[in-house]
């Protein structure tokens, strides 16, 4: 309705970056290298995890053949390879991010950005794509103590953007980002990236998009009434 103020809260990973693909990728050469099986099926576990969290699933699947810490030895390994490659501006930005952040700031839209991954990271990485002065305020995982699929990083997110739930929507490619979005009591939108949404995702989002331009049209929708 316009004359109202509406707020955005994007997700990173899969959603403005295609970084989560790009990870896929180094996590399989190192697993040719390595001989590890079944990688992409443990990397899909992580997705929508912390560190920590990504550390146990991978210690689950691969310590008992290839030595405790393995994880650790992947989770740098792939963290060397991926800084290599994608440092410096080189991250891929998927489809229509530009399109839906200068649409929703010409509307008046207030965006906060709310990602698992440490808030230095974050602003560098926005700021390299020219993405950073989109946001009205960051909320990176080193400020919460419970990860997503928790809620607190968008109560987080909400209180310091001064946003009212009902009028704010979250944007999410992962099953724990909409679960926390939900949980927050927001208006989860789900834009898929690596994982389709089943019945569950469904449910819990108010719509599920199939790319960010199908999204910006959706908000346009509700915004301009």
């Amino acid at each position: 309705m316009p004359g109202t103020q509406y707020y955005v809260i994007f997700d990173m990973d899969g959603v403005i970056f295609d970084s989560e693909r790009a990870c896929l990728y180094c996590w399989q050469e190192i697993a040719a290298d390595f001989g590890m099986p079944d990688v992409e099926d443990v990397f899909r576990r992580c997705i929508g995890t912390n560190n920590q969290q990504t550390r146990d699933i991978v210690e689950n699947a691969y310590a008992e053949e290839f030595g405790s810490g393995i994880a650790d030895r992947l989770m740098a390994e792939s963290s060397r390879r991926f800084h290599a490659k994608y440092d410096n501006g080189n991250l891929p930005v998927k489809d229509g991010v530009r399109e839906i952040l200068t649409f929703l700031k010409d509307a008046g839209v207030t965006l906060g950005l709310a990602s698992s991954t440490r808030k230095a990271s974050v602003e560098c990485e926005l700021r390299e794509a020219g993405f950073l002065d989109y946001f009205n305020h960051i909320v990176g995982g080193d400020a919460v103590c419970v990860s997503k699929p928790d809620p607190e990083i968008y109560e987080i997110a909400i209180r310091e953007l001064g946003a009212v739930p009902a009028r704010t929507w979250a944007i999410e490619d992962s099953f724990n980002g909409i679960r926390s979005a939900h949980a927050a009591q927001l208006r989860p939108i789900m834009v898929p990236d690596i994982i389709p949404a089943d019945e569950e995702m469904r449910g819990l989002s108010e719509v599920v998009c199939a790319d960010l331009r199908e999204a910006r049209d959706y908000l346009a929708r509700q915004i301009e009434g």
